[in-house]
């Protein structure tokens, strides 16, 4: 497990926000990874931090792979061993779940599947390059790139008022580094869907963005033989967030403080499922809408 620790951002990216406490709230913030799985219940100050495996009939298996639910039954397995035991007993939790940005519909619907287990009352979506902002408390109101780099999946997210309005990914991780696979690799992939989003972009949203510096995300926040390249590479700022391997997370559980403190979250109906896609940043209300 690991305890996020308080620590100071650049001011022009925002600053990292205190760890909620909601003593009185019922609620899980989840983030599924395909190498490690990140969560947080409320009225705890420790983020869960365990592989992303399985083991049915006694051999290791692996439920999520680059940004995709491959095994419902096997995550829902994984969930209720790290969490079953951690609930109350006849509580019905508010769940708030990060998911890739270019996950789509199939991946919420396998993720709510898989997260049954857990008996939410409700079940909330959260891009995960929103949540990252979320964690850092980052300034909305202007563009900003986010850079999320995980064990098996890259993905570079362009948010306009807190809404994802591009956003690109490779099934390319730190887990893929090696002797054939330098780090430098991750960094030019990450240039290349820059690139793309420039060129497509009629807007000066992507240029103003890029020109502010990005968020970098993900584990492979931490290296600098990443981050390094990518800033030359980029000729801007590509700053690492405080904790970067669970500012998802964070940013979740953030999130999920909102929304209990938010009178309009119709969170009663049980089986409910919306998307935070621009939410609770600027009121719980915008952007919210159920599938």
């Amino acid at each position: 497990m690991t305890t996020p620790r308080r620590s100071r951002s650049h001011p022009r990216m925002g600053r990292h926000r205190p760890w909620p406490w909601c003593r009185h709230c019922s609620g899980i913030a989840l983030d599924l990874g395909s190498a490690r799985t990140r969560a947080w219940t409320s009225g705890r100050r420790m983020i869960l931090d365990v592989p992303s495996v399985t083991f049915p009939g006694g051999g290791a298996t692996y439920p999520i792979q680059r940004g995709t639910i491959v095994d419902t039954p096997g995550t829902s397995r994984m969930l209720d061993r790290l969490l079953g035991h951690r609930l109350p007993r006849f509580g019905r939790p508010l769940l708030i779940l990060t998911t890739p940005v270019l996950g789509g519909v199939a991946y919420r619907a396998q993720a709510r599947t898989a997260v049954e287990v857990l008996r939410p009352r409700a079940v909330l979506t959260v891009p995960t390059a929103r949540a990252v902002a979320t964690a850092v408390d980052a300034d909305l109101s202007r563009p900003l790139l986010v850079v999320d780099i995980g064990a098996h999946l890259t993905e570079v997210t362009l948010l306009a008022d807190g809404a994802v309005t591009d956003a690109r990914h490779t099934a390319l991780g730190t887990g893929d580094l090696g002797k054939d696979t330098p780090p430098a690799l991750i960094a030019d992939a990450i240039v290349a869907m820059v690139a793309g989003m420039l060129e497509q972009d009629r807007t000066p949203a992507t240029l103003d963005a890029l020109r502010r510096g990005a968020l970098l995300a993900g584990g492979g926040a931490l290296r600098p033989d990443i981050t390094y390249h990518l800033s030359g590479r980029l000729h801007a700022p590509a700053r690492p967030v405080p904790a970067p391997h669970t500012a998802a997370v964070r940013g979740a559980a953030h999130l999920l403080r909102a929304a209990h403190a938010h009178p309009s979250l119709p969170v009663a109906n049980s089986g409910l499922g919306s998307d935070l896609g621009s939410g609770l940043g600027a009121g719980l209300g915008a952007g919210l809408g159920s599938e």
